[in-house]
């Protein structure tokens, strides 16, 4: 039993070493972790050897059990510094995602033919031949109406021609962003971009990135 109170000193002595340490190391916490499970582990070898000493077999028992009761409450608490000493680790990846709310993905590109509009240079200029076509047509009264249906054609013709000569490819380009909306963008040429493509918003259109 003198044995046994010499542990329980030895262990208050053995916590307020640890609890120095831990005040003025400048170790990293797993350094610190490592270094006090170490001096842990060789004072519970320290222990068992003086155990042997004990003169009955009850006694070394009851060392022996004392011994590694405090082993195991100083590696606790070892544990218990380095989980307080450890900053928590968090994922970035989601607020890397929603920091940038202008960036999306391409989902879809087609490519359509878009009808011109007509303007009034066709209908005139239609017109105009229009009617001096008419105009070469009869006489008199004839020549008059033949002028003015000429002039009415010609205008409509005009314009639907100038409607053809004026119609386009179009490239349409879908894109889906993080937030989960999407939007469509119009190209006169060809963009460049292909379904998977990152894109972000400049302006009015988006850019690859």
């Amino acid at each position: 039993m003198k044995q046994t109170r010499w542990l329980l000193t030895g262990s208050l002595l053995l916590a307020a070493m640890t609890s120095a340490t831990w005040a003025q190391t400048t170790l990293t916490p797993k350094a610190q972790y490592a270094a006090d499970s170490k001096q842990a582990q060789a004072r519970y070898q320290s222990d068992l050897k003086l155990c042997a000493d004990e003169t009955s077999s009850s006694a070394r028992l009851q060392c022996r059990r004392d011994a590694k009761t405090e082993y195991n409450q100083t590696i606790a608490a070892a544990k218990a510094h380095l989980t307080a000493a450890t900053p928590a680790t968090t994922s970035t990846a989601p607020q890397a995602q929603v920091s940038c709310p202008d960036c999306g993905k391409v989902v879809a590109v087609s490519v359509t033919e878009k009808e011109g509009e007509g303007s009034a240079v066709g209908m005139i200029a239609g017109g105009a031949a229009g009617a001096l076509l008419g105009h070469q047509i009869g006489g008199g009264i004839g020549k008059d109406i033949a002028t003015v249906a000429g002039a009415v054609g010609g205008a409509y013709a005009g314009k639907e021609i100038e409607k053809r000569v004026k119609t386009h490819k179009v490239w349409t380009v879908s894109v889906q962003y993080a937030t989960g909306s999407q939007r469509h963008f119009e190209f006169a040429q060809d963009p460049g971009l292909q379904v998977g493509d990152p894109v972000k918003n400049s302006g009015n259109t988006i850019v690859r990135y």
